[in-house]
């Protein structure tokens, strides 16, 4: 017997757990594959999904053919997850959700879709599904059902990237950096870099820069030898920071983000480099907490200066942008959700033996009718026997794969078969 609430889904993650709690539940990839072997040699799970990442761990689920009639599968998947992370079950179980059907769907989507995500639209989360339904089928976990469910994920979550702008404006502070200095050289791909700074705020900034295909990196650290570093990473250049002041005149962005406690760069030194380069733009984009730019440099004609301020203006504005787009983006989910549930319905054997009768009724009237066509010396007689006999041919062609859907049994995965059926007589033409 087949039903949408076999499907579970039980976890935890930023929304439920703090951090602490999450890195003790996390499982590593490792010790995902040993579950989902153990998953199969306990027979209690049909089939089975890990997914782990720094904001969530969750598991979904269809329970076996086989469960203890005086256990909720829901416990004993909290009982594997105590004594797989060696955690007392009231450490964790507050802060666990269980979703059933149509819910636990649901959820998957909106995780695939980054609508679940701590940071709505982020892109990394859909590879981070698909690497655990890889391991999943990899170990021979993942069956019909979560098969079905995961690819419609993906198909789901590509339509909302691809047809909504949930992803098109950077909420992120580094991001926002870039984003902006995008907005004021339309094409950074001829434009140079120095960043002042090699921290992590500096590492995300390059890793944006580098996806713009900006022209050259130059990296200015107190510490030559982490400035190196970070430069060697991304194929830039390290300089002394000492060096700062006379880079000035070849560069076009400055991206600040050292741990100084006074300006790193005075309205003296970039006027005084405004002379070299002809009063060409120069951009600062300055996210240091205490600030590493002399705010006054403003006032130099073509120099522009904007700080973490300014830039959580535009986090804040893209956000807001973000939350209309994620209207339009629930309802995809939603349709991907409904077309989920008409595919689980019609997993049942009486809609699938009737589609197969259907089909095979159509097939044969409209064949027989082609014949009969050319057929005119045929007496009323003679025409009621043909179509007798094809519509027996019929009948007789499909009674054993009729006998067999009809033969279910509690050892049997009838969703396996019940869904090569319909595959076998292409009786869902229609993908969603």
């Amino acid at each position: 017997m087949i039903a949408k609430s076999n499907i579970i889904l039980i976890g935890a993650s930023h929304q439920t757990a703090p951090v602490e709690l999450r890195e003790r539940l996390s499982f590593s990839q490792e010790e995902i594959r040993q579950a989902l072997d153990r998953f199969k040699q306990d027979g209690k799970l049909r089939e089975g999904v890990v997914f782990s990442t720094c904001n969530r761990t969750e598991i979904l689920y269809v329970p076996g053919g086989n469960p203890d009639p005086d256990r909720d599968p829901v416990e004993e998947m909290i009982d594997f997850i105590a004594d797989a992370k060696q955690i007392d079950k009231s450490e964790f179980k507050p802060a666990l959700y269980v979703r059933r059907g149509d819910d636990a769907v649901r959820h998957l989507f909106r995780v695939a879709s980054s609508l679940d995500s701590m940071m709505v639209g982020e892109p990394q989360i859909l590879g981070q599904v698909k690497q655990a339904y890889r391991a999943a089928v990899e170990s021979g976990a993942s069956g019909v059902l979560l098969n079905r469910m995961m690819h419609k994920s993906f198909s789901v979550a590509k339509r909302v990237r691809k047809e909504t702008g949930i992803g098109d404006n950077a909420v992120s502070i580094s991001y926002a950096a870039i984003e902006l200095a995008g907005k004021i050289f339309s094409d950074l791909s001829s434009k140079s870099v120095m960043l002042l700074g090699a921290g992590e705020m500096a590492e995300l900034a390059v890793e944006h820069l580098i996806s713009n295909r900006v022209k050259k990196i130059l990296v200015a650290n107190r510490t030559f030898d982490k400035g190196m570093i970070l430069a060697q990473k991304f194929r830039g250049e390290a300089i002394r920071f000492e060096e700062r002041e006379e880079v000035l005149k070849d560069v076009d962005i400055i991206i600040s983000s050292t741990g100084a406690t006074d300006y790193v760069l005075s309205r003296d030194q970039v006027k005084r480099a405004m002379k070299k380069r002809h009063h060409q733009p120069l951009f600062f984009i300055d996210i240091a907490v205490p600030r590493d730019i002399d705010p006054k440099i403003n006032d130099v004609s073509n120099a522009y200066v904007y700080d973490i301020d300014d830039l959580k203006n535009i986090v804040e504005s893209n956000i807001q942008q973000r939350e209309k787009e994620t209207v339009k983006a629930e309802r995809f989910v939603e349709e991907a959700v409904l077309n989920f549930r008409k595919w689980m319905d019609s997993l049942a054997v009486v809609p699938t033996i009737k589609a197969i009768n259907d089909k095979m009724t159509r097939i044969v009237n409209m064949e027989c009718e082609k014949t009969l066509a050319g057929l005119d010396h045929l007496s009323p007689e003679d025409v009621k026997a043909i179509r007798r006999m094809t519509r027996a041919i019929a009948s007789r062609a499909i009674h054993d794969p009729i006998r067999f859907l009809r033969h279910t049994g509690d050892h049997r995965d009838d969703s396996l078969y019940l869904n090569v059926a319909r595959q076998l007589f292409n009786l869902d033409m229609k993908e969603e």
